[in-house]
């Protein structure tokens, strides 16, 4: 199975490309990758830098230790999560790969991931999910 990332797109603010959630022992919580945008408000994805200024590895780990650790095969899968985490990679559409990628292996998932030549219009097809998953929207996706 080949699955494609686009990466041609302007990077949009307050989207899932930089965060995720967690569930914690006292609800859900944010983790956050700190980017770089500058001036430009119209950067491309694949130009989107992580910003180190911050001990945002450090928080995200100690976050996912706090939350799983007492979680049967923890020990299994951080440790292949925490090398990529704590590796410094410049921009965020490769830690984004790196981590995708790693899950993917550590589930045996055969899905080759590539990433997009061109950046393909919006269309209303059922399997386009670009823009169908934010955090600013509740989902309302059944498949």
């Amino acid at each position: 199975m080949k699955y494609s990332l686009s990466w041609r797109k302007n990077y949009l603010k307050q989207s899932y490309r930089n965060r995720c959630y967690i569930l914690s022992p006292h609800g859900s919580q944010l983790l956050s990758v700190p980017v770089c945008l500058g001036s430009q408000h119209k950067t491309p994805i694949k130009e989107i830098r992580i910003d180190y200024s911050k001990r945002w590895q450090q928080v995200h780990l100690r976050a996912i230790t706090a939350s799983y650790s007492s979680s049967p095969y923890f020990q299994f899968y951080f440790g292949n999560i925490e090398k990529v985490i704590s590796r410094k990679t410049d921009f965020l559409i490769d830690l984004n790969m790196e981590l995708t990628e790693s899950v993917l292996k550590m589930l045996k998932l055969n899905i080759r991931l590539t990433k997009t030549t061109h950046f393909e219009p919006i269309r209303e097809a059922d399997n386009d999910f670009r823009y169908k998953i934010s955090p600013k929207k509740k989902i309302s996706i059944h498949y």
